[in-house]
């Protein structure tokens, strides 16, 4: 591993064999004569670079470098990851894109074996570039392949990422009614043995016919009036102390253990007067229990139903937002891409407290698209705006997701109320590795890979507008392609 220092380059005075080493160097070979290469070789200087030296870190300005001799390794760190992206050797040359982009380097380079390099500096390279037109078209090109490879790298590795923080969101929203459903259905067993000793103590009281009907009829009625209202705390806890109460005054001892089931359940004291006058003092208690019981085995079926209805949901919201065994174009409803994309993020949205408010026309035609690159922009913009709002320190955090038909295009807007975005930034918040995130964060590649999605890939367009409290990213897609 390279050391953790900073630009370890040491000038060399220029050695007798640099000139030559340059006329040998392809981006060299364009020069019409020696005459050229000297000139060429005046306006630069030799760096020598030891082996786990960097030579550029994320972040420094930028300089041009031919590498002469040796192995530079090119890489870029994303969340904690130090990705590879390329090794050079002698006769490449680097360090161009952030000269042309008048931009930081985004990568970082160190020696895997000891380098002789050929440095440039800003001036001296713009030189280069207005002298030599063979030198500018060689350099032009290999930029055009380098982006193009780095894109796909980097769009990749982009899916890789969502799908890592999805995974984990996803496997946080699925824990949550896995473990409630396995809990359930713990204390439902229990429950039934309960059910069961209770059966056999009231069959051992020899109960008549009559009694069996009354039981029976009993069971019908609580049945119907089962409810499982929401109550808040208090209301519970006034609700279940009037019930205790009520067993109590019956001869039900610790009747707290049955009142808290009873009153989920809907039913308070004047109801269990009512539902039990017909039964003997003798058989009471073990008719309430047994009640108990039942009302319990249901609550817990209940909570076993919605626990699973939650799994499928989300495995459904999955097999949507991947477009799983379905053809890459085809007719996709717009509304139930970003409804999938939120369920995905829908552990951040609650761990950063942000309110998403839906504005949908639902009249909206299908649309002729690729369904899962659409969603991969929904979750760059709606997880970049979750990002801002998490910087938010006061005030709610909301989200707005709006959609309507703009004459023959289908208008999604994205909008949030967090700090904005700084003039200066919107005009370059689609350029190429132009990130406002921390070094590691990002790869600046999140809204040019979205801006290519909607502008090459379907032909529409895709806008920022941006005050503070108020940023809105627009995304127009024609309805007829």
């Amino acid at each position: 591993m390279p050391e953790n220092t900073n630009i370890a380059c040491t000038p060399a005075k220029k050695p007798q064999t640099l000139f030559k080493t340059l006329c040998q160097v392809p981006l060299c070979v364009l020069l019409e004569d020696q005459g050229e290469v000297q000139r060429f070789l005046e306006r630069g200087r030799s760096v020598w670079l030891e082996p786990g030296k960097y030579l550029k870190r994320e972040g420094d300005p930028g300089d041009f470098y031919v590498l002469l001799e040796g192995k530079l390794r090119v890489t870029k760190k994303i969340g904690e990851q130090e990705i590879l992206l390329v090794t050079h050797e002698a006769g490449a040359f680097l360090g161009e894109v952030p000269l042309l982009l008048d931009a930081p380097f985004f990568v970082n380079c160190y020696a895997v074996e000891k380098c002789h390099l050929f440095q440039l500096e800003k001036e001296a390279f713009w030189q280069m570039i207005a002298t030599y037109p063979a030198i500018s078209q060689t350099i032009l090109r290999t930029i055009a392949q380098r982006l193009q490879n780095l894109e796909l790298m980097s769009r990749a590795h982009e899916k890789l990422v969502s799908l890592g923080t999805l995974a984990a969101g996803l496997a946080h929203e699925l824990n949550n009614p896995a473990a409630a459903s396995k809990s359930a259905a713990g204390q439902l067993h229990e429950t039934l043995v309960t059910m069961q000793a209770q059966a056999l103590k009231f069959y051992e009281l020899q109960p008549t016919l009559e009694q069996i009907y009354l039981l029976r009829e009993l069971v019908n009625q609580v049945e119907e009036k089962v409810q499982f209202p929401y109550l808040d705390p208090i209301t519970q806890s006034d609700r279940e102390d009037e019930v205790t109460e009520w067993l109590e005054s019956h001869g039900i001892a610790e009747g707290w253990k049955l009142a808290s089931t009873f009153v989920k359940a809907g039913l308070e004291a004047e109801q269990l007067q009512t539902l039990t006058a017909g039964l003997s003092a003798e058989t009471l208690k073990q008719v309430l229990v047994w009640l108990e019981a039942i009302l319990r085995a249901t609550e817990l079926i209940n909570q076993i139903e919605q626990g699973t209805k939650r799994i499928s949901t989300l495995v459904k919201a999955v097999k949507d937002y991947s477009y799983l065994d379905q053809a890459p174009r085809q007719l996709v409803d717009i509304h139930k891409g970003i409804e999938s994309t939120l369920v995905m993020l829908g552990h951040k949205l609650k761990q950063h407290g942000v309110v998403v408010t839906r504005e949908y026309e639902r009249q909206l035609p299908l649309l002729d698209a690729y369904g899962s690159e659409l969603n991969q922009v929904w979750t760059n913009l709606i997880d970049n705006a979750i990002d801002s709002l998490s910087e938010k320190q006061i005030g709610d955090r909301r989200i707005w997701l709006r959609t309507s038909r703009d004459c023959d295009y289908l208008l999604v807007e994205i909008a949030d109320n967090g700090m904005g975005i700084e003039p200066n930034i919107q005009r370059r918040i689609f350029d190429p590795f132009f990130t406002t995130k921390e070094i590691g964060r990002g790869t600046g590649l999140g809204l040019v890979i979205s801006y290519r999605i909607i502008v090459e890939q379907h032909k529409g367009d895709i806008s920022v507008q941006s005050v503070l409290g108020d940023t809105r990213f627009q995304v127009r897609l024609p309805i007829f392609s």
